[in-house]
């Protein structure tokens, strides 16, 4: 869907809409095989890797948010945040998916650098309807209950993410003992 990687000249690229096509026949496929309300889409708009980034991030996800709004019941769109900064060593999130949560009609998911505490403030203030962990949840296999008792969490290690070690990363992080 982004720019920079669609180079099709066919019905698929070009144009915002044709860019956005194969996305919307796969999600309209889905849909009549398994119903609306089994369908969820995790969108990246602010992501770049492998240098795959959209001149127009929101407009981008806008548009595809209001094809997903088309579908009522659609289970759910998350999204991940723009790159987070430090700032006086604490992690600052951006909250940029604020104009895609307020587009949406259905369950929101932010993603990005949340911690316990931003994670609720999020959810109270309305900002979104849910919060994912990734790189927390790799690191902390109990993550809810040390969540739970506020507890202390296991640090990430970026190094095993995503590798071929069946050993070492997401299978040897502790869980908590309790004391």
């Amino acid at each position: 869907m982004k720019d920079s990687s669609n180079d099709h000249t066919d019905k698929y690229g070009g144009s915002l809409e044709n860019r956005c096509r194969f996305a919307v026949e796969v999600i309209d496929a889905i849909i009549h095989e398994i119903g609306v309300d089994r369908v969820g889409i995790r969108l990246s708009p602010f992501v770049d890797y492998m240098d795959c980034f959209d001149s127009n991030p929101h407009v981008l996800s806008t548009y595809m948010v209001q094809q997903l709004n088309k579908h009522k019941g659609f289970l759910y769109c998350h999204m991940i945040e723009p790159h987070m900064t430090i700032v006086d060593g604490r992690m600052q999130i951006p909250h940029g998916l604020l104009p895609f949560r307020k587009a949406f009609n259905g369950t929101f998911i932010a993603a990005g650098g949340y911690d316990r505490e931003e994670g609720n403030k999020v959810v109270i203030d309305g900002y979104t309807d849910l919060v994912a962990y990734g790189r927390l949840f790799l690191a902390n296999p109990d993550l809810p209950k040390r969540f739970e008792l506020d507890v202390p969490l296991n640090k990430y290690d970026r190094s095993t993410f995503y590798t071929q070690d069946f050993v070492i990363g997401y299978t040897d992080y502790p869980f908590f003992n309790g004391s």
